[in-house]
């Protein structure tokens, strides 16, 4: 102990919070910047979760306060049920759900229009390393959707986790311009209809 030396302690005062993880993205990217660039990266930055029992109502007041569009839908041991988004709560799913159920707005629970863990797809973070911001906004187009998930193993355990997320809102930000995701009928009345169209 004659080695160490001690170092100053100094009082609390004024601190009312501990840090939180905080990935720092590129501002400015083009198409061909490396698709890492645009990806949200879980081992630095929280991911945002909520209950499958809250209402949608909570959810949405949550991704407000945490400026977010998505929530990870999860258990009390942290397991991924699935995943609500803002599109989720302000499209057609909770008035559809009011109609089939019966049941109020303020009644809607996240489990009752989250998409379920069964219908979730993921990219590879092997891919992901791999590819370009152009290649990630045409998988986003191409599957209609505003965001993706990435899948990677644990360093220590070697399980696949979700690594990543991509949202097309990020992506336009960064790149400076809008990214619309295509729409994809995924139902046979859907596909009917564009074929009527």
């Amino acid at each position: 102990m004659t080695d160490a030396k001690l170092l100053p302690l100094y009082p609390l005062a004024g601190v009312v919070r501990c840090f939180e993880p905080a990935q720092e993205l590129p501002d400015n990217v083009n198409r061909d910047s490396p698709a890492v660039f645009v990806m949200t990266d879980l081992r630095q930055q929280v991911a945002y979760t909520i209950e499958p029992n809250a209402t949608i109502g909570q959810a949405l007041r949550h991704m407000k306060s945490a400026g977010v569009r998505l929530l990870f839908v999860v258990n009390s041991d942290k397991d991924v049920l699935g995943l609500i988004t803002t599109t989720d709560i302000l499209g057609e799913k909770p008035v559809q759900f009011h109609t089939e159920q019966q049941q109020r707005y303020e009644e809607i629970l996240v489990r009752d229009i989250m998409t379920p863990h069964a219908r979730l797809e993921a990219m590879d973070m092997n891919d992901v390393l791999r590819a370009s911001v152009r290649d990630i906004v045409a998988t986003l187009q191409s599957s209609g959707r505003r965001h993706a998930l990435v899948l990677d193993r644990n360093a220590t355990d070697g399980r696949p986790g979700i690594r990543g997320i991509f949202s097309a809102s990020q992506i336009s930000r960064q790149l400076g311009e809008a990214i619309h995701p295509a729409a994809v009928a995924t139902t046979f009345a859907e596909v009917e209809m564009v074929l009527n169209s």
